[in-house]
């Protein structure tokens, strides 16, 4: 036939096909998820979901996570203050109580989150309505009690959150049971807070003393950085800081491995409900780059973390019960 130029349709006559019964599958229906049963346990749920995805990645964690700490590795949680503002602190107290966190690191708005729950058992205001008047973070208690703990601290050689934990202690405040810096200091677990000056309310008061700020985060810098040092064969959980802590991670990993500790072996995990760069990049990607693991798991704090934190204690006790 003479070429006209014009392109005609591909004859499909021979292609070459291959046995559906032969051809290696990504998805099995033996990971399928299985229907409910009313009145089962949280056993029977985690068995029921599919083995697929971030479902068989949730899986994988606790289990990783709770023979981290059998094996006595340390596990580190990374956290933004929202995770505060949606109510988990009595689950993280209860980590701690199972000795499931070998230590903790806040931005600089966690504490005062932290500290004003411990205060009155509120936190969180609406900053549209005040913010027009000039009001917002005017709250003078939160202020003067967290500037007057970092001067404190930073006179005493401690870190940021050393200091304000062991103030909250001996304010004795009436919510102090729901504090996480004032529980991790009493069952002495590292908890460090790592700041950016001018970030957080507490930075706009006259209180404020930017010399002991710098001094006691810097403090708590090097304390995270010697955790790092010791987290081969550990878990590091970022869950939701999208900027601050995955910066201090990152640099916190460099330092540790300049020193000499290589930091190997490693399993980190983001867990926020919108996936940005630096937790992928800093925490996920770069630091386990021929060392690790890393998970990126994508759901709101206050459903995706308690979930997980129930599988880790299942798979605790159900390990502890069968040492027993």
């Amino acid at each position: 036939m003479k070429d006209n130029g014009k392109i005609q349709p591909l004859s499909l006559s021979g292609v070459e096909t291959y046995s559906l019964k032969e051809r290696p599958c990504k998805v099995s229906q033996a990971d399928f998820a299985q229907p409910w049963q009313a009145g089962g346990s949280l056993t029977d749920f985690v068995a029921r979901l599919p083995r697929i995805l971030a479902a068989a990645q949730l899986q994988e964690i606790a289990r990783t996570w709770s023979q981290a700490r059998r094996q006595g590795h340390l596990v580190l949680l990374g956290l933004g203050a929202h995770v505060l503002k949606v109510g988990l602190s009595p689950l993280l107290l209860d980590l701690m109580h199972h000795g499931l966190l070998s230590g903790l690191a806040l931005n600089g708005a966690g504490i005062i989150h932290d500290a004003e729950i411990a205060m009155v058992g509120r936190t969180s205001e609406e900053v549209e309505e005040v913010l027009g008047a000039g009001q917002f973070g005017m709250a003078a208690e939160t202020a003067t009690f967290l500037n007057e703990a970092i001067r404190w601290g930073a006179a005493q050689g401690l870190g940021l959150g050393e200091a304000v934990g062991q103030c909250l202690l001996e304010a004795k405040f009436p919510y102090n049971h729901q504090s996480i810096l004032a529980g991790a200091v009493a069952r002495r677990i590292p908890l460090t807070v790592h700041v950016a000056v001018g970030t957080d309310i507490i930075h706009m008061h006259p209180s404020v003393d930017a010399a002991a700020l710098g001094l006691t985060t810097h403090h708590d810098f090097r304390l995270l950085a010697g955790l790092v040092s010791r987290l081969s064969h550990g878990v590091y959980l970022n869950l939701g800081s999208a900027v601050i802590l995955p910066e201090v991670f990152l640099k916190a990993i460099s330092l540790a491995r300049n020193l000499g500790f290589p930091v190997d072996h490693l399993t980190t995990v983001n867990l926020d409900f919108i996936q940005h760069y630096r937790p992928l990049t800093n925490v996920v990607r770069r630091p386990t780059q021929g060392v690790g693991r890393g998970y990126a798991l994508t759901g709101h704090h206050e459903i995706l973390f308690p979930l997980l934190a129930a599988m880790v204690i299942e798979e605790w006790e159900e390990a502890a019960g069968a040492r027993g």
